[in-house]
């Protein structure tokens, strides 16, 4: 079914819940998979509603309904479905608004401090409902699942070099130090894309999306992706202020965070190594694959934080020098 036949089956579901109303329906916002999202705006209604589109054949709706419903538990700020359809991947949510982290904070940062407060303060209570078995795991098969997308989509089809073997087993020893490191963390529940296109600034603050591939995990690997975002960046100071008053707060909850910060902050460090690794593969399988092309304008970004990484630490030279030897490759034509 093409895009134009789901959206008349969508209003058709659409109508039938609303059978005696008129009702208007425009796009809300863009999404890196297959899901759409429309608003929904009734006639006497103040607020106005969320439909997803979430075509069966690439994307599971239930898994989004079981971790709303876990943020709701907890307290949060999540969407509640309202009404759903499995079978068409339909789905009817309360609205968190039209403005996110990203855009107020790309309009105007001075007010990052108190966003970023109340994204921790949520990101804690979200911590301190985690329950093993409850989600999937975060395990050393999927984290590596995830870094090998570098290579793969990053690296060779979006650069289009050809590693030799020597590359090929630096790359392989970088790889287990990093998962070695993320593996020996605690686990808390992980939102797995926490970061400030995917908050909603509302009340109670914030609102919390895109959270449907929810694990049970190392408990640095949001504070990470909230720190160090795929589209906007912040000055190393602010950033370890954000992170030093997460810290703090989480050891005054009892979470499994430590007492020495240095050890945390080099958790949180090599963390968002894994995750920068992979969204450049990500990012690189968008385009190629599915044929959105502007996620991969971000993609300095995250060669910036992969560099300033693999600089801090000395076990992680061998990935700096491998990185120059990309560019220079790529630079010369690659091996296409």
């Amino acid at each position: 079914m093409n895009s134009s036949e789901r959206t008349l089956a969508l209003q058709a579901w659409l109508g039938r819940l609303y059978p005696a109303q008129e009702w208007r329906l425009e796009p809300a916002s863009a999404d890196a998979s297959f899901r759409r999202y429309f608003r929904i705006s009734l006639p006497g209604h103040a607020e106005s509603r969320i439909v997803m589109d979430a075509p069966p054949r690439q994307e599971d709706c239930r898994p989004f309904i079981h971790v709303a419903g876990l943020l709701r538990q907890a307290g949060l700020n999540a969407p509640e479905v309202l009404a759903q359809d499995l079978e068409q991947g339909f789905l009817l949510l309360t609205d968190l608004g039209t403005t996110t982290y990203l855009a107020a904070l790309q309009r105007d940062d001075a007010g990052a401090d108190a966003l970023f407060g109340d994204a921790t303060d949520a990101l804690v209570t979200w911590q301190l409902a985690s329950r093993p078995g409850v989600l999937p795991p975060y395990d050393a098969a999927l984290l590596r699942r995830e870094l090998d997308l570098f290579p793969d989509w990053y690296l060779e089809r979006h650069l289009g070099l050809r590693l030799a073997q020597p590359q090929r087993e630096a790359l392989e020893r970088m790889f287990a130090l990093i998962l070695a490191s993320n593996l020996a963390q605690p686990a808390v529940y992980v939102h797995r894309d926490y970061m400030p296109r995917n908050l909603m600034l509302c009340a109670p603050n914030p609102g919390i999306l895109d959270f449907q591939d929810a694990v049970y995990g190392p408990v640095s690997y949001d504070l990470a992706s909230l720190v160090r975002d795929a589209f906007i960046s912040w000055e190393e100071e602010r950033a370890l202020d954000w992170i030093v008053r997460y810290w703090e707060k989480a050891r005054r909850a009892g979470l499994p965070v430590g007492a020495d910060f240095g050890e945390f902050y080099r958790d949180l460090e090599w963390m968002g190594l894994q995750r920068h690794l992979k969204v450049l593969g990500i990012f690189a399988r968008i385009k190629h694959r599915d044929g959105k092309p502007g996620y991969i304008e971000d993609a300095p970004r995250f060669l910036a934080y992969v560099r300033a990484v693999s600089a801090r630490y000395n076990a992680l030279g061998p990935l700096a020098q491998l990185l120059d030897q990309f560019e220079d490759q790529h630079a010369a034509g690659g091996n296409r």
